[in-house]
């Protein structure tokens, strides 16, 4: 099947696709999505559906498999899910993360960056040179910056004391 062909037989086909599948899953989203990959998959071996004679069935049976497989996966999920129970209860961040993150969001991506190696992936200085192609004065650049300009977003303000009387 040429080319044309295939962009022909998708014109044709792909909404009669959708709808049969739509009918059997009883989900239009999933129909679309499913039929849509099944079509992609069908793309990279459009030559044996041309000498298979049938190729909207190809279509329609692994459209129908990519939806079981997915069924299948959603109920292993979901049983996992019920056996393990339910997640522990995650607080949300503190007054003080929030604003490290807002801090973090106002440096420059390469300090961002330099400051999250070495604080959160504990790489040395050396190590960050390597992953990020810059030098070890670079990254110390970085490092000794970041840190400057973290500690004057993060200073707490400072409330003026009024005078007595005032």
């Amino acid at each position: 099947m040429t080319v044309e062909e295939f962009e022909e037989f998708y014109a044709r086909t792909v909404a009669r696709l959708t709808g049969q599948l739509y009918v059997m899953l009883g989900d239009l989203y999933e129909a679309q999505d499913v039929v849509q990959e099944a079509f992609v998959k069908a793309w990279n071996r459009r030559g044996q559906l041309d000498r298979d004679g049938r190729p909207e069935a190809w279509i329609r049976t692994v459209a129908w498999r990519l939806a079981v497989s997915r069924w299948r996966f959603r109920r292993r999920t979901a049983d996992a899910w019920r056996r393990s129970g339910a997640p522990p209860h995650v607080e949300g961040p503190g007054p003080e993360q929030v604003a490290l993150v807002d801090a973090l969001r106002e440096l420059p991506a390469q300090q961002r960056r330099t400051l999250a190696l070495h604080y959160l992936c504990d790489l040395t200085v050396e190590q960050i040179a390597g992953e990020t192609s810059l030098s070890a004065s670079t990254v110390k650049t970085h490092l000794a910056r970041g840190r400057a300009s973290l500690a004057h977003r993060l200073q707490e303000p400072r409330i003026e004391e009024e005078a007595p009387g005032a």
